[in-house]
């Protein structure tokens, strides 16, 4: 569906509940890095990404992973990135933490379900949340690559963050935000390096009416070792 020309990524069986700081699926443009000198690039961290996870020109698109939760180069810990799954799409081009992932590093993040919870007086009740057409939902990501401090030695990890909307009619009920979800016709443009920042601000808003549909599920998916298909199975909502 995402039309991948390279996939780098290792089959997995499903997965129904994926925990911040976890491995998430991305679709990233395929690109030629630019030509640059080796004083360029020292202490860029994109410079130590694999091939293809580079700023330069697009050449097609890669199917890899992340861990979920966007550390910014400059971040003295990995442990920013647990707070940092999402990014608002409001402030993506003037936070710190995600402005330079926006300008040069975008990703689809591919899911079929998401969650969410409604507050019912005092309890929290879990919703799933698809596509009306169940085809996946393509959201909208940024991505960083950190090797820790003043470009430290160790393993370079790459992280990735879900941008945020305020919610539409049909999320509204639930919750007051929700992912960013790209139709088809905005992929290219969202994983284009080179996109006006102006269109790419466009592309970041709710869903249209009725694109996608909520259920009440089981409070069972509230514990991240709960990773069976029956977490998506409707139960009765009260009252």
């Amino acid at each position: 569906m995402f039309a991948v020309d390279v996939v780098s990524a290792t089959a997995r069986p499903p997965r129904y509940n994926v925990a911040p700081s976890t491995e998430i699926l991305a679709v990233t443009a395929t690109v030629e890095p630019p030509v640059q000198s080796l004083s360029d690039s020292a202490g860029d961290p994109a410079a130590d990404a694999p091939p293809g996870l580079h700023e330069g020109r697009s050449t097609g698109r890669e199917l890899t992973t992340f861990r979920w939760g966007l550390i910014p180069s400059w971040a003295k810990d990995d442990s920013v990135g647990s707070r940092m799954i999402n990014a608002r799409a409001e402030s993506l081009d003037s936070k710190p933490s995600f402005r330079a992932a926006f300008a040069r590093r975008r990703c689809l993040i591919p899911a079929d379900v998401f969650y969410e919870w409604r507050r019912d007086g005092s309890e929290r009740l879990a919703y799933a949340i698809a596509r009306r057409d169940r085809r996946p939902m393509a959201f909208a990501g940024v991505w960083e690559v950190w090797r820790g401090p003043r470009g430290g030695s160790q393993e370079a990890i790459r992280t990735a963050a879900i941008v945020t909307t305020s919610a539409n009619e049909d999320m509204l009920p639930i919750h007051d935000r929700m992912p960013v979800i790209l139709e088809e016709d905005g992929w290219d443009g969202w994983l284009d390096p080179e996109a006006d920042r102006n269109f790419l601000l466009d592309l970041l808003k709710p869903a249209g009416p009725g694109v996608i549909e909520a259920w009440r599920v089981s409070n069972l998916v509230n514990k991240v070792s709960n990773r069976g298909s029956e977490l998506i199975d409707p139960v009765q909502s009260p009252g």
